[in-house]
């Protein structure tokens, strides 16, 4: 600020200097009873001093009042303050920040190209993990103030408490319900099922249960069966088999009966779930069980703790794991956004909606702030802020005024002396 305060001083001096110059030069020459030479040079002091006295005029009126006189139209920018500030807003918000301009600027830079270009410089994804891991330490030392578990476990327990579980369920296998999306899930069932029973393993146990029911219910006709434990694994194969063919029926036929019954089951309990209060309030009571249970509580606690104590001690080490691990996510999702140029496109075309959708917003918030800043400023600091910025570069005009209008004094005097 000081050096722009001594810059308009210093033009502020050449231009009055200027002034005075053409004054003194007029009576010099009005002196000498316009003879020769100095009728010339009365032309052009007398054209000069007019010039620069209406330039010094128009250029004071700007900021104050000429002479501390109250002349009409005068210290305009002063008294035209809220005016200026909202022609000012207006013309930002409909020129620098109207959606096609922004949208334009936004397609030019390609922020989706940057971005990728910024994540795989390894030294900025080293820091932007560097910034998320200091993140994690500062929140995990303010997650262990007491204060904050308090609230915690008081939020998390009413919301808890007043969580509609019942209710929450019920919606739940409606959805699935859905386009039939609860037979997907039946269809996962089985086949998880059928690949099991497939296995040694399954047919082993199913081998082993039928020797001990055929024990435990026949035991006069467990004695005289032959080779028994050949008869057993047979007969494990054999039940795996059935149950393999029923499961390709069920698969084969959208209508099979076990899909039918399967759909009315889900009807049933989600209209149990929404509507039986005995169903209901069983839920309800293992949830509260649940809830107040210490031990349950506490294995979490414990759980949280040795998580957030791995993680401290993590994070605090030069080889972080996790941090590396950030990095090389980081870098990894700027490759991938630098080599895939449908999801670069993406990108920029959701930018460029959340600035259509949030623009207007935006524009006229940015406007308010601005007429409503510039209106709260001291009308002096102001006029006297702008003398600063722009006063320097006015004082030109005076200077040219006075030496344009000595130009055309000596024009004037010529066509005069041409007519005469």
């Amino acid at each position: 600020m000081e050096t722009r305060r001594k810059l308009l001083i210093r033009n502020k001096r050449i231009a009055t200097g200027l002034m005075i110059g053409a004054a003194l030069l007029f009576v010099v020459a009005r002196l000498q009873n316009g003879h020769g030479a100095w009728e010339w040079v009365a032309a052009f002091a007398e054209a000069a001093m007019v010039g620069a006295l209406a330039d010094w005029f128009a250029v004071v009126a700007l900021f104050r009042h000429p002479l501390g006189l109250p002349i009409p139209h005068t210290a305009i920018i002063k008294h035209k303050q809220g005016a200026i500030a909202g022609n000012l807003a207006t013309f930002i918000r409909d020129k620098f920040l109207a959606s096609d301009t922004l949208i334009a600027k936004l397609r030019a830079y390609n922020p989706a190209e940057q971005l990728a270009v910024y994540l795989m410089a390894p030294q900025h994804a080293a820091d932007l993990s560097r910034g998320v891991t200091r993140l994690l330490l500062d929140s995990l030392d303010f997650i262990d103030d007491e204060r904050v578990q308090q609230w915690l476990r008081a939020a998390l327990g009413s919301r808890v408490e007043r969580f509609d579980l019942s209710g929450t369920a019920g919606a739940m296998l409606q959805a699935l319900r859905n386009d039939n999306r609860h037979q997907v899930v039946l269809d996962d069932l089985l086949k998880r099922l059928a690949a099991w029973l497939a296995t040694e393993q399954a047919q082993s146990r199913l081998a082993s249960s039928i020797d001990e029911m055929v024990t435990k219910e026949y035991p006069l006709l467990s004695v005289f069966i032959p080779n028994r434990e050949q008869f057993t694994r047979g007969a494990g194969e054999k039940v795996a088999g059935r149950i393999n063919d029923f499961i390709q029926a069920v698969n084969a036929d959208p209508g099979h009966e076990l899909r039918q019954s399967f759909d009315a089951a889900v009807m049933n309990l989600v209209a149990r779930l929404q509507n039986d209060p005995e169903l209901r309030n069983k839920v309800e009571g293992v949830k509260q069980e649940v809830l107040h249970n210490q031990a349950i509580t506490d294995y979490a606690r414990n759980i949280g703790n040795d998580l957030k104590s791995w993680l401290q001690h993590d994070l605090q080490q030069s080889d972080s794991k996790l941090q590396q691990k950030i990095t090389a996510a980081v870098a990894g999702l700027g490759t991938t956004l630098s080599d895939n140029q449908g999801l670069k496109d993406s990108l920029n075309d959701y930018l460029a909606k959340l600035v259509l959708h949030y623009g207007d917003t935006l524009r006229n918030a940015v406007a308010g702030h601005i007429a409503g800043t510039v209106q709260t400023w001291d009308s002096a600091d102001y006029s006297n802020e702008i003398e600063l910025s722009i006063g320097s570069d006015l004082q030109f005009i005076r200077m040219n005024g006075t030496l344009v209008g000595g130009v055309i004094g000596l024009l004037l005097h010529a066509l005069a002396l041409l007519l005469a």
